[in-house]
């Protein structure tokens, strides 16, 4: 008995070194399962735009190891253009500044990242990330670079290390591009290949494999959702990282008019999908995500099937802290513009709406307040482990406390992009204004006869009597949407730029070119398709709460039986919001929440609705918010 409990003890010991040891090595209990949680992590891009350097990106990565992994904060991330030379005249969209190899794959900046000297790549950075018991990941955009193009680069064969060969011919990067397809907001830098030709799936897999020899453990794949998505190259990067032996984290961005239609086809086929624009440092980026947080809560997409484990829709990272400008030849230089109201409303409803939390800003200056908000155990805990997660209409405010003002209702109408299997991308229409002019009407689901519908004219393709007949033949049928005001404008359907959620508007307009993303075919059954990218416009009804101006309100169970309310004020003045355990009873019937004591997460204020006649009340300032947390 005495040998057995020795033995007993021995390997437990013994257990507890493995179990250290492979932890070092990077594994966890959440590698069985790809992102069974919201991923964590630090991103460069808030804070060093496309100019960070390898000593500036690992001096951040010690500091999340240091400080941050105990919370879970496990990724730390090289943003875009790691691969494009710091010089005179590179930005974000400049040709000719990036790094490439024979195969015309993107290399690390040999100045800005040594370590990837002699071929090396990204192995030696990723070496010291994994040191440091984290995980490393990368930006990567889509398709192929222009560069590699205009270089017409021979492909790699991953099966034989050499040319890919087929036909009796050596393929090269002209032979897979479609520069028709070239990512809206960056079209100088990156366009689609041809994922039907043996060729085309070749140079994906020789990019996505050699990632993962570099120990590469995320890819942030930019420019194929939303409205600039590509789902024949997403579909076959999936099945490339789903049949590699090393685990890699699948995200997409940015996501610029990312639906829950177009989401429900690529959710299992990845682990995080962005669902906005860029989310910057203002108030008007981030007030958006109620809005969407809500749409794909509804549509049960939260910590829904993904590759090898779950998927999340990405609410994009968080600004906070010291931080730079988008887009900009410049590295972290002020700090951000949220008031430290509207930064606690942000990361409440990021982590409430269970979206991954990638801090942004530089972590060699984080201040404590920022330290302690993202660090926050209750958030961390309800980000991570809560259920049921959705947008709670019976909270109300001071001045709105008559008439069940809660249950008013009102519509809004935004232009957008759905899959055309969709019902609701038919309601276009066209009319004939004169024998020369056709008008284009959206007259699908208004929610009023007298509402007066969204036009645009008619045009026919204007190409040069020179031109490529081949190019003609291929958008025979298409159309310009020239706004009704300025024949010179054409409606566009992709950003021409990466622009912030609250910039971004389907419909905007810009000067008419035979791009792919202003070409249009309107069909019999009433949908108008985006050559760009095949999905259809429509025009969107949502209902939203009218209720006190701007109040919201979320709620969420726990893994012990936990409840979670959380008040929004999007108003422009101070709110007093409330509810009722009656209310509350609604979304949870077990009954009994009256008999609960909770805590206010901000202020520590005790709450014992028992002791307030079942009402939950918190004063909150503007576009500020509080969260309860109550165990019963």
């Amino acid at each position: 008995m005495k040998c057995f409990a020795l033995c007993l003890v021995s390997f437990w010991v013994l257990f507890g070194f493995w179990f250290q040891s492979v932890s070092s090595q990077n594994f966890s209990v959440s590698a069985i399962k790809q992102a069974a949680s919201p991923p964590r992590g630090w991103n460069s891009y808030d804070s060093f735009s496309w100019i960070i350097s390898e000593q500036e990106f690992l001096q951040n990565a010690e500091i999340v190891s240091q400080r941050l992994r105990a919370f879970g904060y496990e990724y730390v991330v090289v943003d875009y253009l790691w691969y494009r030379r710091f010089v005179d005249g590179a930005n974000s969209n400049s040709l000719g500044f990036d790094v490439i190899d024979q195969w015309g794959r993107m290399v690390p900046d040999p100045v800005r990242f040594p370590s990837s000297n002699d071929g090396k790549g990204f192995t030696q950075l990723a070496k010291k990330v994994h040191s440091l018991g984290l995980k490393f990941g990368i930006h990567v955009m889509r398709g192929i670079s222009t560069q590699a193009v205009n270089a017409n680069t021979p492909i790699l064969d991953p099966a034989t290390g050499g040319a890919y060969q087929e036909s009796g011919r050596v393929w090269h990067a002209k032979d897979i591009a479609i520069p028709e397809r070239a990512c809206g907001w960056m079209s100088n830098g990156f366009m689609s290949v041809n994922t039907k030709l043996g060729a085309g799936r070749a140079f994906l897999k020789s990019l996505y494999q050699q990632y993962a020899d570099w120990g590469v453990d995320l890819v942030k794949h930019d420019c194929v959702f939303g409205s600039d998505l590509d789902i024949n190259e997403i579909t076959y990067v999936s099945e490339v990282l789903s049949q590699l032996n090393h685990p890699v984290t699948y995200s997409l961005s940015p996501g610029p008019h990312a639906t829950p239609a177009m989401a429900k086809e690529i959710n299992g086929l990845v682990n995080m999908y962005r669902v906005t624009g860029d989310d910057w440092d203002k108030w008007e980026d981030v007030e958006p995500h109620f809005d969407v947080a809500r749409d794909f809560s509804n549509a049960k997409l939260i910590g829904a099937n993904g590759l090898k484990g779950n998927s999340w829709p990405d609410l994009d990272m968080l600004p906070f802290g010291w931080i730079t400008d988008p887009g900009v030849n410049e590295g972290p230089h002020r700090y951000c513009r949220l008031t430290l109201s509207e930064q606690k409303s942000q990361i409440t409803l990021w982590a409430i709406a269970k979206s991954p939390l990638m801090y942004g800003g530089d972590l060699r200056k984080i201040d404590p307040f920022t330290f302690r908000m993202i660090t926050d155990p209750t958030l961390l805990e309800i980000n991570s482990f809560s259920l049921n997660n959705k947008e709670y209409p019976y909270a109300r405010g001071s001045v709105h406390l008559k008439n069940e003002d809660h249950k008013v209702k009102r519509i809004k109408h935004s232009l957008g992009l759905t899959s055309c299997t969709e019902s609701k991308a038919s309601g276009w229409t066209a009319e004939s204004l004169d024998h020369d002019l056709q008008r284009i009407c959206w007259k699908g689901g208004l929610g009023n006869e007298n509402q007066k519908p969204f036009c645009v004219n008619k045009r026919g393709l204007q190409f040069k009597l020179n031109g490529d007949n081949t190019y003609q033949e291929k958008y025979r049928g298409k159309i310009h949407l020239v706004a009704t005001n300025e024949m010179r404008l054409c409606m566009d359907g992709s950003p021409k730029q990466k622009v912030t959620a609250s910039e971004f508007k389907i419909g905007t307009f810009s000067p008419c070119t035979l791009d792919s993303n202003q070409m249009w075919e309107l069909n019999s059954n009433g949908t108008l398709v985006n050559s760009y990218s095949g999905l259809c416009a429509t025009v969107n009804s949502v209902e939203v709460n009218a209720n006190s101006g701007g109040i919201r309100s979320w709620v969420a169970t726990g893994r012990k039986g936990e409840l979670y309310l959380a008040f929004f004020n999007l108003s422009e003045q101070k709110m007093t919001i409330e509810t009722t355990t009656s209310e509350l009873g609604k979304f949870f019937p077990a009954g009994g929440i009256h008999t609960c004591q909770g805590t206010e997460v901000w202020t520590g204020k005790k709450i014992v609705p028992s002791k307030t006649r079942g009402k939950i009340t918190a004063d909150v300032d503007v576009h500020g918010c509080a969260i309860f947390a109550f165990t019963c």
